[in-house]
């Protein structure tokens, strides 16, 4: 799975599970930064989520399922 379509996953599972727009979600959740598989071996992506307290824990929700789906990521 590349960056964009891990952002993709982000934002269409967010919208179906708790509504709103693709825009907004798009927002909410940010870019997704891919790091070094060689420092981040468990790992290699992340997000920083914005939005309200409520828009943040559903996003920090999906991403504990999520990590454990797809942990290792390419560019892209």
């Amino acid at each position: 799975m590349t960056a964009s379509q891990l952002h993709d996953h982000l934002v269409r599972t967010l919208m179906r599970k708790a509504g709103g727009t693709l825009r907004r979600w798009r927002t909410v959740v940010g870019p997704v930064r891919v790091h070094d598989p060689a420092t981040h071996v468990h790992c290699n992506w992340s997000v920083t989520p914005t939005g309200t307290s409520r828009e943040i824990a559903e996003v920090e929700r999906l991403l504990d399922v999520v990590r454990l789906e797809h942990p290792i990521i390419t560019a892209g």
